[in-house]
């Protein structure tokens, strides 16, 4: 028998109905997020979860939030909805030169210096933007590589970007942006790199195809044990990610990232992250930049 409570209106079966999330529910859901997917949820985003599931129990013709979890839990559940759960719990900001101090960093101090030790010339430089949302942040890094390119006429490099959730690795496959989105790339490189619709009634932008064939993307949940990374990374940029787990969690997750990163490579996190107290083969050279002993 369904199980309803009364907060919201919706429709099932043609009767109207509102379901809640109680404090076991709740309890449930949060320890299975956490579980399968590192992201912590507090008590503080009980309401932001229970709003972004409610459309999914709607669209599945289920009446609770426990047999919601029991469905999670059955083979068809964790073959199908368990993306869809993940596409919707995930919070996905990003712009392009967030942080632009760090593409600073990255062109004066440590791109010359893994060209110095033959990377990038003959050999390519691999870099992973680890947990991309949208794009912006990869296609970013390929615009700075393409710029650093034209200083070294074999200067060759590719881009893996990652992110757990299909939803936003399908955006950001099309390399398609309102014209808002693309305000913090100057001019000059918007010019180079980003293609103006011909409706330009639209108002939108396409990164060049050049830019895109140096991205590929693929889905990795940080909770498995083995990301099917075989590239050896010279560059990492994890930013921003680190904020949704636990202690415990970040040092494993770290642990993992670290080991597709070459010796002497870097890695990149975000303004509000510190791997103080963590114990990683990491030195710290600069603000929210370190590098594999």
């Amino acid at each position: 028998m369904l199980m309803m409570r009364m907060s919201q209106s919706s429709k099932l079966d043609g009767r109207l109905y509102t379901v809640t999330l109680s404090d076991k529910e709740f309890r449930r859901l949060s320890e299975f997020i956490h579980t399968e997917c590192g992201i912590k949820m507090p008590p503080g985003k009980r309401t932001m979860l229970e709003g972004r599931l409610r459309k999914r129990l709607r669209d599945l013709g289920i009446g609770s939030f426990t047999e919601y979890y029991e469905y999670l839990l059955s083979p068809q559940g964790l073959a199908g909805e368990y993306v869809h759960m993940i596409n919707v719990v995930t919070t996905n900001k990003t712009d392009f030169f967030r942080e632009p101090a760090h593409f600073d960093y990255l062109v004066q101090k440590v791109l010359p210096q893994l060209v110095d030790c033959g990377l990038g010339v003959g050999r390519r430089l691999n870099v992973w933007s680890a947990g991309c949302s949208t794009g912006e942040e990869p296609y970013t890094l390929a615009i700075v590589l393409s710029e650093f390119a034209q200083n070294y006429r074999s200067f060759d490099f590719s881009i893996l970007a990652t992110d757990i959730s299909t939803k936003v690795l399908e955006k950001a496959r099309t390399g398609i942006y309102d014209h808002d989105r693309v305000k913090p790339v100057s001019l000059f490189l918007r010019k180079r790199y980003l293609l103006r619709n011909k409706d330009r009634a639209k108002k939108l932008v396409r990164v060049a195809p050049e830019l895109r064939s140096k991205v590929r993307f693929q889905r990795v949940n940080f909770m498995d044990r083995k990301f099917g990374i075989s590239d050896k990374m010279a560059v990492i940029f994890c930013r921003n990610v680190l904020i949704y787990f636990d202690r415990p969690t970040q040092e494993q997750v770290l642990a993992r990232v670290c080991r597709h990163l070459i010796p002497g490579g870097y890695l990149f996190t975000g303004h509000s992250e510190t791997l103080q107290g963590l114990n990683l083969p990491l030195t710290n050279v600069a603000t929210t930049v370190y590098r594999k002993l």
